[in-house]
């Protein structure tokens, strides 16, 4: 049976890398959907993915930005209505601004929040409402989220809410035989790594695509036999 998965945060990164082994390397996922805010990156990367599509796979691109919540809901419902159920969803959008406490902007906490934590949770309610079942849902939380680091209050705090609500989620959703994994990447060449560690050398820390293989091996068979309660993921 053909399985269709939602990766948010696609245009890049962890994202990126895990929609393409879901498409090039899953013999069970034929179509993702990509959410991703526009860009060139985004545009540029479809495409070069679009080239690659084995016969019978799919791509479904949609531009949107996870921290606009009422963009965010409509963008789901489009979703649901064009592809159908959603079997697996890989909640990896991520925003950050790392400055010391005293300098924090309200403003600038609620986008954190907004995007690391009440995106995902919109999505998935979102799908339930709907009647959605999912069997697999990923939250990407990050090693920031068990221990507090100076100078990213407002990351830390929301990775840490992000590896709460799975476990919630995994309680309260097992019943329908959804599984909840939470994935806490250590150091990862990311955008938003550079933003969080401007003066480190990428080439010595982990790389997306070892992340994304991670979350392709837990959306395999095998991934049921991985506890899954909380993933740290490191070099």
């Amino acid at each position: 049976m053909s399985k269709t998965a939602l990766v948010t945060g696609a245009s890049r990164g962890i994202g990126l890398e895990t929609t393409r082994r879901f498409i090039l390397n899953n013999d069970e996922i034929t179509t993702v959907v990509m959410f991703a805010r526009d860009s060139e990156d985004f545009d540029t990367n479809v495409a070069e993915l679009e080239k690659e599509l084995p016969v019978g796979r799919r791509i479904v691109p949609m531009k949107v930005d996870v921290g606009d919540r009422s963009a965010l809901k409509k963008a789901i419902k489009q979703a649901h209505d064009e592809v159908g159920n959603i079997d697996v969803l890989v909640n990896n959008a991520g925003y950050t601004n790392p400055v010391p406490l005293q300098q924090v902007k309200m403003a600038d906490f609620e986008k954190t929040i907004n995007v690391n934590l009440y995106g995902p949770f919109t999505i998935v309610k979102t799908l339930l409402n709907r009647g959605n079942r999912f069997d697999l849902i990923v939250n990407i939380a990050s090693t920031a989220g068990i221990n507090g680091r100076s100078g990213w209050l407002t990351y830390s705090a929301s990775k840490a809410a992000v590896i709460n609500m799975s476990q919630v989620m995994r309680e309260e959703l097992s019943i329908y035989g959804t599984r909840v994994v939470c994935l806490s990447p250590g150091r990862t060449a990311t955008d938003l790594r550079k933003t969080l560690a401007p003066d480190e050398d990428p080439s010595t820390i982990m790389q997306p695509e070892h992340v994304a293989q991670v979350i392709n091996t837990m959306s395999s068979p095998v991934g049921r036999f991985i506890d899954s309660e909380n993933i740290v993921v490191r070099q």
